[in-house]
Order: structure tokens, then sequence, then C-alpha cells
């Protein structure tokens, strides 16, 4: 956007929205114009509105559309891919204060919320009513539902209950045209017309801006075994991983933690997890009564196959809850340590030790130090790359090992991403992954959905050229 256009386009945001809503000082801005992805470009926008309806939100694209800028929806800016960041002349749409809970419904088990609702404010309201909401992403003491649906988010369940897109039923969305417009159903089944629900979650705000969803809740589940096995070795730990999978147990979590990780946490929170180990593998069940017992012992059973060193198993709640928390503490104590540059690629089970093992090679050849925790249980890994701060060439270093994780991974079947998104961190592995009829068929999608190419652009999607 010209300057000369500027003063147009902040004229008529002002004729629209309350002062307070209007965000113009730069320093502000600053922290609302990117999320957590590192090494991710992005611009201060010409703006930035704190939407507190779909009204709202409806009003900027409009606007948007009169003035030809770009529109950027924004959540809790958790994200690790860059789907968030602004782009030169953009309007971000910040959605944290559309934050209410408006319905659970225990009857029909499910909630409706807007898109700021944060996950474990969701969580901890639904289980007061003895219901569930499975998806559980790392950040989830942080990140907002709306930005969960963006990158179809999973997290530790998801192995066993599924991700962002299973959970759901309809969503209410700004159009690239700016309607108000609603799909999916509140019904256990519906296949009236296309999934333009599904085809919503997971594309980044490209194709529409969800300012309300309604997903679908289970009932509470039994206390949790957990099990946690001690390995020499990373490929060690990816060897249980098959052997649980050849048992045929499905577990609620298997999570994995190597040695960088623990240390990392042990140096912040004294738990002290990295004296007997260097990886550790941390497994759940939920199955109810006996068979949560029988199900905790098979996969004690599978980590010993694999080479554990040491494994054990709990019913107690408050013991299996301390080891999950270095998990969950893995990736902010290794940002005190420096810039982490996150992958997330995801693999068949059966390549889970291969990859682990070409990750290992990687750092070597690129003198890159990368730290591995992982959902293992359903093959989606998350390298850690770190670097000093302020250190170019091992910044680059880390992009060329980050190229190479991924073309690794491609080689071995899997996909560049399994719950973070695209963004802008994947576009290429993108382009690498999906055959060039297919990228024309999703350009074609968002040309139909966003005729005018304000939402959120130069994401999510490889760029192709316009057909003749």
């Amino acid at each position: 956007m010209s300057s000369a256009a500027l003063p147009s386009l902040l004229d008529d945001l002002a004729s629209l929205f309350r002062p307070d809503q209007l965000v113009t000082d730069p320093d502000v801005m600053e922290s609302l114009a990117h999320d957590d992805a590192e090494w991710a470009p992005w611009v201060l926008p010409a703006v930035v509105v704190r939407a507190g309806s779909a009204a709202d939100v409806q009003a900027v694209v409009r606007a948007a559309i009169r003035h030809g800028v770009p529109v950027v929806p924004r959540g809790s800016g958790t994200g690790l891919s860059g789907g968030a960041n602004a782009v030169a002349g953009s309007i971000v749409i910040d959605l944290s204060r559309m934050n209410e809970i408006k319905i659970i419904d225990p009857t029909e088990r499910l909630a409706v919320v807007g898109p700021g609702v944060i996950n474990d404010d969701l969580r901890a309201a639904v289980a007061e009513q003895g219901l569930w909401y499975p998806p559980d992403p790392a950040s989830s003491p942080w990140s907002s539902i709306g930005g969960n649906v963006a990158t179809n988010a999973g997290g530790v369940c998801c192995v066993k209950y599924g991700v962002t897109r299973d959970y759901v039923l309809a969503l209410e969305v700004v159009t690239g045209r700016g309607e108000i417009v609603r799909i999916g159903t509140q019904t256990a089944k519906g296949v009236a017309g296309y999934d333009l629900t599904s085809l919503l979650v997971g594309s980044e705000g490209t194709l529409g801006i969800v300012t309300e969803i309604t997903v679908r809740l289970r009932r509470a589940r039994p206390v949790e075994h957990t099990v946690v096995g001690y390995f020499d070795s990373i490929t060690d730990a990816g060897l249980a991983v098959t052997r649980l999978a050849e048992s045929g147990v499905v577990p609620s979590a298997l999570e994995l933690v190597d040695r960088k990780c623990l240390e990392a946490v042990d140096a912040w929170k004294n738990m002290g997890l990295s004296a007997d180990a260097n990886v550790i593998l941390l497994g759940r069940t939920d199955a109810p009564g006996q068979a949560g017992a029988q199900e905790a012992s098979a996969m004690v059973a599978a980590f010993e196959a694999g080479g554990a060193t040491w494994s054990a198993q709990t019913d107690d709640p408050a013991e299996g809850d301390a080891l999950f928390a270095a998990r969950r503490l893995s990736y902010p104590a290794l940002e005190r340590l420096g810039p982490v540059l996150t992958e997330d690629i995801c693999l068949p089970l059966r390549q889970v030790p291969a990859m682990l093992a070409r990750i290992e090679a990687i750092a070597a050849e690129h003198e890159t130090t990368i730290a591995n925790i992982a959902h293992v249980g359903d093959g989606n890994l998350h390298p850690l790359l770190i670097t000093p701060i302020g250190d170019e060439a091992a910044r680059q270093r880390a992009q060329a090992a980050f190229a190479d994780i991924i073309a690794g991974c491609l080689e071995l079947g899997g996909t560049v991403t399994g719950e973070h998104g695209v963004g802008l961190l994947k576009l290429d592995g993108l382009a690498a992954e999906l055959d060039p009829v297919v990228q024309r068929m999703q350009a074609d999608v968002k040309a139909a959905l966003d005729p005018y190419g304000i939402l959120n652009p130069g994401k999510a999607i490889v760029s192709v050229p316009p057909r003749d």
C-alpha cells in the first residue's frame, strides 16, 4: 500500500470502529504482526483491528476489498509456521476478544465457541459437565480454538482420538467476498453437498475467516495409566514405537523427549530427568478397568523389546502429569538457549526409526544442535534446531538442515507438516510434496473462495502461474 493510500484506509476504518479497536502504534503492532515461527518473514501491517464480532470481521473484509489490501487473521500468535505473519500494507484482524463460550450442550455433546477461546479454557469448562474436548496441542494453555482450526492442530491425544478436524462440526465464516455464512451441521451425520467445513479446517485463513466454531465433545475419560521408558539412543526408542504398533495397542498418548530437551528442562525447572536417560518415551492408556492395566503392561513389554534400559508404569495421575510436564516444557525450555527453528514432519510409523537416524546424521553434517520431541505414536516428529543468538553462520547451517530434514521425510513417504500448517516456512517443502496438478487444484479453490486475493495471501498453498 502506498503512503498516499494509507490515510484513506484509516479514515474508512475509523468510521466503522471505536478508537480502542484500531491499533496504529508501531510498537503495539509489532507484537501482533507475527507468530512464534523463527525466521519467518513479516512486516508491520498498515493497521490492526481488534474484532469483537462477526460483523466486525465482515466490515474489515469489505473495507479491504474496497481498498485492495490484504487481510491477515490472528488468534493468540502461538503458531510455528508464519501463518499469522503480516504482509506489506495488510490489515491484521486480532480475534482474541471473540472469546465467548456460547453453548455447552451435554445432550448433543457439543460446544459453540468464539475463535478467541483458549484451548485449555474450553477443556476446563466442558470438564465441569463431565465432558472432554480431545485436541490438545502443546500450546493448549495459550493457543486459541480459532488458531487450532486454522492449522488443524493435533497434540498429545491425537494418536488415539484424532485432530481438530475430527471435532469441528460447523463454522461461521466471513468469506473472501465479505459475506457471513454458516457451514456444516450440529447433527451427528450430514452429507448435504461438499464438506466445506473440513475444507476450511487447516486452510490458515486463506479461504475464509472463522468467527464461530461448533465442536464435538466426548464423555470424560477414565483415569489414565502412564508408562515411561528410558533408552540409550533415539533409534532404540523409535524401534520401541514400531514394536508397540505391531502389538496392536493404541495408546492414548505416546511421546518422545530426547536428552537435549531433558537437560534444558532440568536446567530450567530442576526436574532431574536427564540423569538416567538419553531418550524418554512417555506412553498412556485410558482403556477402562483391567484393560488399562493390560495395555500398560503391553507398552512396557514393547519398550523393553525396543531396548529400554528401564521402564515402569503408574496409575497415579500426579506422577503421570509430572512426567508429561517435561514434554510440554521442552519447547519453552529450549527457547531459553537461543532461536529455535521447529520442524513438523509426519511419517508412517515403520519409517520413524529411519527418520530419527537421519535427523542425527543431518545434525552432524550441518554442525547444528537438534533436539527432538515428538508425538511419536502417530509419526509426527518435531526436530528443534537451536542456534546461538546472533550467529549468522549457525542460522544458515540450521536452515540447510531444515531443508534436508524435509527432503529426507518426503523420501521416506512422509509429509512436510502434521499439525503446524504450511504458513511461510513450509512452502518449498509443499511444492516438493504435491503433484503440480494438485497444486493447480488448490489454487483453483483459493481463487474461487477468495476472488480478490486478499485473505492471508502467500500462505498455505503454492503459487502457480495463471492459466493461459
